[in-house]
């Protein structure tokens, strides 16, 4: 591959500068341009994107690879005008991974420690104690084994809980229970107090945490979802929350992002809410990473990270 050429960024305008910095010392000989100032179109070998306008592939004949800046790569999928034939690369970048299982770890604990309960106390301004389970008796079920999801099994097991996980494939993690497909989905839910969502999003994971997945969890369970917002139908989980199926839930990711101000979820006083924050990509460490990927590509190396189309991730 040739080294001429030039890098298009895709981003948040506020958030271009520090990328334009860290993809400049990382990759030194490659000028990078930030949308919409392409320059010349036929220049552009490689592109470092998130969710593109439609108009943005028009004219980039020489494209040769597109990285995602962030894990996910479903903001991708919907650009009506994505090149076919073209590899896909997403995000796995050790800052990213550690924020997701800061975030894990974090709501695993506050359900586990009842700190929601004592929230709702405190306004109450009433002194109780409640009843403290031990972690190695409270059970954790990750539901996505990627990198994400066995950093936070790992750590989680680590610090005593009783693991679970399921997937399509069988994870050999030291101290997890695995479980794979469909026929074992029910045993997993059945022995899940706390439930986490890492899955991507594909046509078989497309609105898999419904009712009938809800009601298979131990009544008074509680739910994590950092994966994307689609994995989950909100109504059915709504429902869950009303009748006590679901005692809590920290959701990250929604079906429509910004929430809408109406949306139920944003006065249940079963549900903690936060904007797509769970983790966040680091330029620097994300740079590096993307720089490894582009010099691997030249070298006529095969690419990290490459998106498989039909496994869905």
């Amino acid at each position: 591959m040739s080294k001429a050429g030039a890098l298009l960024l895709n981003i948040d305008e506020s958030r271009a500068d520090p990328w334009t910095a860290a993809l400049a010392e990382c990759l030194p000989d490659l000028p990078v341009r930030v949308w919409p100032d392409v320059g010349e179109r036929e220049e552009i070998r490689f592109a470092l994107l998130w969710k593109p306008s439609a108009s943005l592939f028009e004219g980039l004949d020489n494209l040769e690879v597109i990285f995602s800046v962030g894990a996910g790569f479903d903001h991708l999928l919907a650009c009506p005008t994505l090149p076919a034939g073209i590899p896909v690369v997403r995000m796995v970048e050790p800052e990213l991974t550690a924020g997701m299982v800061e975030f894990v770890v974090f709501n695993v604990l506050r359900f586990h420690r009842r700190m929601d309960e004592y929230q709702r106390f405190q306004q109450d301004r009433l002194w109780q104690a409640l009843d403290q389970v031990p972690a190695r008796e409270t059970s954790v079920g990750i539901m996505g084994l990627g990198v994400m999801g066995a950093n936070a099994a790992r750590v989680l097991t680590g610090m005593n809980y009783r693991l679970l996980g399921w997937s399509r494939s069988e994870k050999d993690i030291a101290g997890l229970q695995s479980f794979v497909g469909r026929e074992e989905l029910n045993t997993f839910l059945a022995q899940t107090k706390i439930l986490v969502v890492l899955l991507p999003l594909s046509r078989d994971t497309r609105k898999l945490i419904d009712r009938d997945v809800l009601w298979q969890l131990p009544r008074g369970a509680f739910l994590i979802n950092a994966g994307r917002g689609e994995l989950v139908n909100e109504s059915h989980l709504t429902e869950a929350l009303d009748s006590g199926q679901i005692a809590g839930a920290a959701l990250d990711v929604f079906d429509e992002e910004p929430l809408p101000s109406e949306h139920p979820f944003w006065c249940h006083p079963a549900v903690t809410l936060t904007p797509h924050i769970a983790s966040l990509t680091n330029s620097r460490t994300a740079a590096e990473v993307v720089a490894d990927n582009i010099e691997r590509h030249r070298a006529g190396h095969p690419l990290r990270y490459v998106v498989d189309f039909e496994r869905g991730y």
